[in-house]
């Protein structure tokens, strides 16, 4: 903060602070009654300390937002005794909340230019989001072989292991990056994952490698090439990369011709090498700038920080993954794409429920009014997104080749993902991503566990992070900024 709040206590043997008392009523003056000055009343600190803090507190909807700016400075409740009078940081954000009048800045005129640049950027990281499932589709008669383990396809194994360790890495490793934009030091955050990118590919590889049986060679081979990709895709998108991005995976579009007839294995592997190598040869161009020695100079955020952003981009995964299962396989693989392409506009519901709650916050008067407001903001857009995923859902199923029309119980099961996914983003876009985590991972084990209870595990994802979204995004605290 730039001006602390806090007054340091009084070194011993120095005398203590004057407590304010209540001013005496006047008695009424009669003709003959001199003036006599009042020395007796000593100066009120909690008028120069409203004075100091008086536009933020004028901004505030409730006064546990000034009661937790109070603390935020360090001031104790034996500080608060002494100097204020007042039992406690609450009690002294009452009397403050009360003494000044509430002034609500006009919200801000939104910026110019054509009003759905965000949803098409954030349509365009839908895309490329999905569009590598493309990639399957090619090297699906290249992975071809002997019955897998679990009852899986061969080569599954190692695939969903390197896929699964990538999520992990690459999550953690944005947050990384992420944080360090937005402390406003780009070069540090291209040297963030140019340090994190390669050891995350690595680790995919080694995973993937290690967990191969034998005849599944050229799966470990395939997800040694999603490693790179992935390290490679974390780097374009953190950066804002995403049309270049979407550049490299041009070539997949050959997977298109794939769905109806069958295509020589060197086309299929040409055209898999020169995505991947598009990907990578663009992502080392962006890296550049993590190179120069001022991006070294500071030590950064912890790193465990991070880490429940991995544990949350495992557990949303599997999620995900356990959507496509218990359906015919065409019906399943149209459920994750559905999923993965409503990743766009996820987003961008995102940002508005973001953009409406910092109006609200600056229009609104009352907590009361706010906690409504926000509550019906996010009734919509969550109905918008799940009215999107239904939309998508519809649309693979139209679009691919002899996919099954999708039963009302696999709608169903798909929109307690949909919501329970989007519910998490939310959450983790607030700063609450342990107890998105948490529950997904929880859900994601049960349906492991126990693949017939999938309806019901996700819906109870599904419910606790919609109780955790109303306990935690209706208090004005959680949207300042």
């Amino acid at each position: 903060m730039s001006g602390s709040l806090w007054l340091k206590p009084p070194k011993e043997g120095a005398a203590l602070p004057a407590i304010p008392r209540p001013r005496r009523e006047e008695a009424p003056k009669t003709p003959d009654a001199k003036e006599v000055p009042d020395t007796d009343l000593a100066p009120d600190p909690l008028d120069e300390l409203a004075g100091r803090i008086d536009g933020f507190v004028a901004a505030a909807v409730h006064p546990d937002e000034v009661a937790a700016l109070l603390e935020s400075d360090g001031m104790t409740d034996d500080h608060i005794r002494l100097t204020y009078g007042r039992a406690d940081s609450f009690a002294l954000a009452e009397d403050l909340y009360a003494r000044v009048e509430r002034r609500h800045p006009a919200p801000q005129a939104p910026p110019a230019g054509p009003r759905f640049d965000g949803l098409a950027h954030c349509l365009l990281r839908g895309l490329v989001f999905a569009l590598p499932g493309l990639a399957y589709v090619l090297a699906a008669p290249l992975l071809a072989g002997e019955q897998g383990r679990y009852g899986l396809p061969g080569g599954t194994v190692p695939l969903l292991a390197g896929a699964f360790t990538g999520w992990v890495w690459n999550q953690a490793l944005s947050h990384r990056a992420y944080t360090w934009l937005g402390l406003g030091d780009r070069p540090a955050a291209a040297r963030a994952l140019l340090t994190g990118a390669l050891p995350g590919a690595l680790a995919g590889t080694g995973v993937a490698l290690a967990v191969a049986a034998p005849g599944e060679t050229p799966a470990a081979v395939f997800a040694a090439g999603q490693a790179l990709y992935l390290a490679a895709a974390t780097v374009l998108l953190v950066l804002g990369r995403e049309r270049a991005l979407l550049g490299a995976l041009v070539p997949l579009a050959g997977a298109l011709p794939a769905f109806r007839w069958d295509l020589p294995g060197s086309l299929r592997i040409g055209l898999l090498l020169a995505s991947l190598t598009a990907a990578v040869v663009l992502a080392a161009l962006v890296l550049r700038p993590g190179l120069r020695r001022a991006a070294a100079g500071r030590g950064g955020p912890p790193r465990a920080a991070s880490l429940p952003y991995g544990l949350f981009g495992l557990g949303s995964g599997l999620l995900v993954l356990h959507a496509g299962v218990g359906a015919t396989p065409v019906g399943g693989a149209g459920a994750v794409v559905a999923l993965t392409l409503s990743m766009g506009p996820a987003e961008w519901l995102l940002h508005r429920f973001r953009g409406e709650s910092l109006t609200r916050l600056r229009t609104l008067t009352t907590a009361r009014a706010f906690r409504r407001a926000v509550t019906g903001t996010l009734v919509l857009c969550l109905g918008g997104y799940l009215t999107v995923l239904v939309s998508l859902a519809l649309a693979v199923t139209l679009a691919w080749p002899g996919a099954p029309w999708p039963t009302l119980p696999r709608l169903l099961a798909l929109l307690l993902v949909g919501t329970a996914l989007w519910l998490g983003l939310l959450l983790q876009a607030f700063g609450a991503v342990l107890g998105a985590a948490t529950v997904c991972l929880l859900a994601a084990a049960a349906q492991t566990a126990l693949p017939a209870a999938g309806p019901v595990a996700a819906g109870g994802a599904a419910a606790a992070l919609a109780v955790l979204t109303c306990v935690l995004l209706v208090r004005p605290t959680a949207h300042r900024v």
